[in-house]
């Protein structure tokens, strides 16, 4: 019998669908927007191109049409969604690129509207941890107060070397510090993490799950690493190819890694999407609900459940 508390469907780590569930009592679904900011590490700012896996949506791939307003691209996906689940209520999601590089103004005029839209019960802001000023974090907090605010940040791994090679733009200390930033103002944070970057070894990749489980956060997305045509990432490996995570390594660092995440934090996310047109590798990737479905599986065979190991440690 599953006895893990955080779950609705017989997982074993604390599912996104159970957070939402038990905390709206309703369905409750993302809408993901492209607001239109770019990146300090795409502009000159402090790099050009981006991360190395980032193509040129900037991580927005499935976002709505940056050529639309916010308001019809949010229009366009809701009401699709609707069709689907009519009581449905929803998360704005400012999903591409850096949604925090701008001026204040520029936030309020981006953020504001979908604070009175009846529907809407949040909002998610995917960010970078350099670009929350004082100033910034500010507003952010004004905003947590007015709507459910939930802040992604992007920190991939906790090893600097690593952060260099992709182009990251900002060390591991500077993600604490940002991260920092937002806890000390009550404002939730979803850490992103990705398995498989170039170089990195099973126990470097379980460590980064390690330091995130030590951490005040409130939710986590795990990533596997995809390589998209004409990325930066693509042309590296042309030139100096490195191995890439099997199917069957992935699965069996996620189990891992969820062992060392405390059983509070939602799991938002244990495989990333790629658009298949620009998918290079890994072409496993593809058949997703297989994938989380042979974790399930393996975290029952060895009798895994999200946190066990924080427990047996702390014994």
């Amino acid at each position: 019998m599953n006895t893990f508390p955080y779950t609705l469907d017989n997982k074993r780590y604390h599912t996104y669908n159970y957070f939402l569930k038990t905390k709206y009592q309703k369905k409750i679904a993302k809408v993901s927007l492209n607001a239109g900011f770019t990146c300090p590490n795409r502009d000159g700012t402090k790099g050009l191109g981006g991360c190395i896996f980032c193509s040129n949506s900037g991580s927005g791939d499935f976002a709505g049409n940056v050529y639309d307003s916010l308001q019809q691209q949010f229009n366009d996906v809701s009401k699709v969604m609707r069709h689907k689940w009519p009581d449905c209520q929803f998360i704005a999601y400012f999903q591409a690129n850096t949604n925090t590089y701008g001026s204040v103004e520029r936030l309020r005029n981006t953020f504001e509207p979908f604070v009175d839209y009846s529907n809407v019960v949040g909002i998610a802001i995917a960010t970078r941890v350099d670009c929350l000023s004082d100033e910034i974090c500010d507003y952010l907090e004004d905003l947590s107060k007015r709507t459910d605010l939930y802040v992604e940040l992007g920190l991939q791994t906790i090893r600097d070397n690593t952060a260099q090679l992709i182009n990251r733009g900002h060390d591991y200390q500077t993600f604490i510090d940002g991260l920092n930033q937002l806890r000390c103002r009550n404002i939730d944070v979803c850490v992103h993490i990705i398995n498989g970057l170039p170089y990195e070894t099973y126990d470097m990749m379980l460590d980064t799950a390690k330091a995130v489980g030590q951490l005040d956060i409130q939710g986590l997305k795990i990533h596997n690493l995809y390589m998209l045509k004409d990325t930066k990432l693509h042309q590296m490996y042309i030139k100096h190819p490195f191995d890439m995570l099997s199917r069957e390594d992935y699965i069996s660092l996620v189990v891992d890694q969820l062992s060392y995440i405390p059983e509070n934090v939602v799991i938002e996310r244990l495989t990333g999407d790629a658009p298949l047109d620009l998918l290079i590798e890994p072409k496993w990737s593809i058949k997703k609900v297989t994938i989380l479905n042979d974790i399930d599986k393996l975290m029952k065979a060895k009798d895994i459940y999200q946190g066990s190991n924080l427990k047996k440690e702390s014994k």
